[in-house]
This record gives structure tokens, sequence and C-alpha cells, in this order.
């Protein structure tokens, strides 16, 4: 007969934490992402969520009125300073509600106050997960529950990502893609219990003279108490083999499924958003230098995000003012590649010393506010 163990029989009071177990089927492919949130369990899911919820909520912002030569900058209001009103700014109130945009495709908050004109002055966002919402059969107009509780509809503030013809709500990515995620934190599970228990018993003890089962145990708890605690050599008696069973290739493969869904999840983000990252997804896509990369980022990734944070604090600010991100703080370069973009842009009168010294954080002088010549003097020098 054979007596199978595994390091699971070797547990102790400094064991690390449990490892997630199979189902009650004895699989590890139903992974629950009823809430978005386990979703962050891959890895993929959470770094490309939150470099670009990230990105969004530390990028300069500013308001403004006007086009062309009569733009001119104006204060910040309120809603754009601390807009929850607790005191946590507007970075931190950026950062959550780009994380609901980004795992449920929906943002909500209440209305808790307005200015003279309207508009809402501070807007206290609500977990997704509390908020049902529907339009009425014989108005259309929108109604809505938070915490299972009717909500005046003037009260809720309410914007999405990923719309749909037909429906009040967005599209939720974690929701459409909920098979390609579930399948790479399944992998991660089963690779977690391989290594820890192993996907089968790690060796076979066995014994050819026919033991009862309270012999076998005896046998069992014996052979593991001497591979437990002690280097000394096991000397096995009569009729006893022991085999150790080794992980085959075919049986470590969830490596690879590993590889392809990170690269995968990390695509419902951007198609440019696995190389960005680093991930393996077979093409041939480098970069020459970090503003190359910053570039692609904010071209195949985050710009989209950008345009909907402005257009959702335009809509919060009197009519007439719009709000921008800067987007240039997020082409990082080299001094030399910088210095040579200044000047180009001094020489060709796109811009002021002072605007310059600005981005390189310097302080403004008396003459930087007018740009330089259309030609530089010319310098007379004298042969004698």
């Amino acid at each position: 007969m054979s007596l199978f163990f595994g390091r699971s029989e070797r547990r102790d009071a400094f064991a690390a934490p449990e490892i997630p177990r199979p189902s009650a089927g004895g699989t590890f492919a139903k992974v629950n992402l009823t809430r978005a949130e386990a979703s962050l369990q891959k890895v993929a899911v959470w770094t490309a969520t939150d470099l670009i919820a990230s990105l969004v909520s530390t990028l300069p912002l500013d308001v403004y009125v006007g086009k062309g030569k009569s733009r001119r900058e104006m204060p910040k209001p309120k809603v754009m300073v601390d807009p929850a009103g607790d005191g946590y700014g507007v970075g931190d109130w950026l950062y959550q509600y780009m994380m609901s945009l980004l795992l449920r495709g929906n943002g909500y908050g209440k209305t808790v106050d307005r200015d003279r004109l309207g508009n809402p002055t501070q807007i206290v966002l609500h977990h997704p997960d509390m908020v049902q919402g529907w339009r009425d059969e014989k108005t259309g107009m929108p109604q809505w529950r938070v915490g299972g509780k009717t909500v005046d509809p003037d009260e809720m503030w309410h914007r999405r990502a990923y719309p749909s013809a037909g429906r009040l709500l967005g599209l939720s990515p974690v929701e459409h893609h909920a098979g390609t995620i579930g399948l790479g934190i399944a992998a991660s599970r089963f690779g977690m219990q391989w290594f820890a228990d192993g996907a089968h018993p790690s060796g076979m003890l066995t014994n050819d003279q026919g033991l009862d089962p309270k012999q076998a145990a005896t046998a069992k708890a014996r052979f593991l108490a001497a591979l437990s605690g002690s280097r000394e050599p096991l000397v096995l008696g009569k009729g006893w083999k022991y085999q150790q069973i080794q992980v085959s290739a075919n049986e470590s493969q969830f490596l690879e499924t590993q590889r392809y869904t990170a690269a995968e999840c990390a695509r419902i983000y951007g198609p440019g958003m696995p190389e960005i990252l680093g991930y393996d997804s077979g093409g041939s896509m480098t970069y020459a230098n970090v503003e190359q990369r910053s570039l692609d980022l904010l071209t195949y990734a985050v710009d989209k995000w950008l345009v909907r944070g402005e257009e959702m604090f335009t809509s919060l600010l009197p009519e007439g003012q719009y709000a921008k991100f800067n987007r240039a703080a997020l082409s990082r370069t080299d001094l030399l590649t910088r210095t040579r973009a200044h000047a180009m842009a001094l020489q060709n009168r796109w811009t002021v010393p002072n605007e310059v010294r600005d981005l390189e954080d310097m302080g403004p002088v008396d003459w930087g506010d007018e740009p330089a010549a259309a030609e530089p003097p010319k310098v007379q020098v004298d042969d004698k």
C-alpha cells in the first residue's frame, strides 16, 4: 500500500496565512467578481487602474476663460480645491472618482451644496455598489436608490464611462471582462497552492507487507516526524520504499496562463498598456527614451480620461469657464532635450521667459513677460 503526504501535514502557529482553497466543486476556476475591487487581486488590473487614476489625480489642473489671445487663468473654485469638503483635497477625490469609472464604468455622488447660480460646490462620492439607477417607465427620468433608500434626483450626481445607447448606466469593464480577469486570479491561486502544498502529494511511501489502516497511519506519522526539524539520515525498515513525485512541465503551465492573462487584463485599459507596463504581449513595441514612453502612455491610455475629467469639472463651473489639465507635465524629458525645446519655443515666440521659468520651478523676472525679439540684435565688431 502507499502513504501520501505533503507539506500541509506540517503546519504550525507561525505558518503563512491560509491560501484560498478550491470551491466545493474542487476547482479554482470560479472567482467571485461581484465586488469589482476583487479584480484588483490581479496585479495587471491594479497596476493599470492605479497608474491612470494616479496620473489624472496628480496632474496640474487649472481654470481658464476665453480662447487664444483673450485666454486668462481664473481662480479655482471650491469644487476644484476640495470637492468633498472633507479636507483631503481634489487629488484624493479624483482618485476615488477615477477608480469608480475604471472598475465599474460609473461615478456617483451626492450634491451637498451649491452656489447662488446653482453650480455644485460640494460633492460627496458614493460607493458604486451602494447605488441603483434606472429610468422611470412613464417619464423616462432617472430614478435612484442609495443603500436601498430612494433619493431626490436633484441631489444625485452621476457621470459615466463606456456609455451604451438606451442605458442610463455606463458599462462595467470588470463585468464585461470577468472571464479573463477571473482566469488570471484563478491561475495565481492555483500557483500559490501548488508551491505551498503541491497539486498532488509530494511523495509516496510504499510497503509490500500489507499494513492495516492503523499501522499505515502510525508509519506515516513517524515518517513525518523524522523529516520535520531533523537533518539525520532516514532509515526505512523491511519492505518500505520512498518515491519523490516531481513537478512535470505540463503541470506548471499555469505560469504561461498568468503571463497571457496579465497582458490581456492590462489591455482592457488601453491598447498599448501591456507594453507600457512591461508585460510580454508578443508585440515588438519599443521605446527610444522616457519621453516617447510618456507620449505613448498619454496617447493610448490616459488622454481620454483627462478629457473626461476636464468635461466633468467644466460642467461644474460657471458658463464660459473651463477646466484644463497640463499635459506637458506628463512629458518628462532629459535636461538637454528640455533646454532645446525651451530655446526653440522662445526663438519662435511661442512663449515668454517667465512661462519657461515657471515650468522649471524658477521664479519670474522683471523682463520675462515679453517675447524675445524677432531677430537678435546685431553686434558690431571692430576689426581694428
